[in-house]
């Protein structure tokens, strides 16, 4: 797997390359963009759905906070219009997880994640984006100052919970590139189980 540092994801990404075609190792697109899993079950094979071959699928809010807990769903499944027309990988962008043994071309991992305001939150649908793996680049063609003027209106997908475990998980779990776990475990070494569980 490659790292890829760019303007979408300015700390880490990545891709597979074994596991993409050659043609979309390079690959300029329109962003269709998911907000979270529940919009993507929602539409992705809705008939009306507007999206092309060449287009880019954009998965937010798939990450260790905004899931919450940095699930396997990355490489989603491609819109059922496209599979009947014979289409077998699209560029897909998440910054969730996935299996190893996974095909397709699936940026991963992207951090900041979106739950944070990073720039995978300000997509949009239509927005361009380039993928160069041979360069490291996944570049989103929006100018700075829209990106300002995006970033400003953004707001923070509400908790996840109120209280107990999952409110400290989502308020202490840090990003993919720092190894996803809890700040305050950072530097210390595990505990010796004292007794058995069962």
């Amino acid at each position: 797997r490659g790292s890829v540092q760019v303007n979408l994801v300015p700390a880490v990404a990545g891709l597979d390359p074994s596991g993409a075609p050659p043609q979309l190792m390079g690959h300029r697109g329109r962003a269709v963009v998911f907000e979270d899993i529940d919009d993507l079950h929602k539409r992705i094979d809705d008939p009306k759905l507007d999206v092309e071959p060449t287009d880019i699928l954009v998965l937010k809010n798939c990450g260790p906070k905004g899931y919450p807990g940095f699930p396997e769903v990355g490489n989603f499944a491609l819109p059922a219009k496209l599979l009947k027309k014979g289409v077998t990988d699209m560029v897909r962008i998440s910054d969730a997880r996935m299996s190893g043994t996974a095909y397709g071309t699936v940026v991963l991992h992207t951090a900041p994640e979106a739950a944070t305001g990073g720039p995978l939150a300000l997509v949009e649908n239509g927005d361009l984006i380039e993928l160069d793996v041979a360069k490291r680049r996944i570049h989103l063609e929006v100018s700075a100052a829209e990106l300002a003027r995006r970033k400003a209106k953004w707001k923070a997908p509400p908790p996840h919970a109120e209280r107990g475990w999952v409110k400290l998980y989502c308020e202490t779990v840090q990003q993919a590139n720092q190894g996803v776990d809890l700040d305050f475990l950072v530097g210390k070494s595990g505990s010796k189980v004292g007794r058995p569980s069962h």
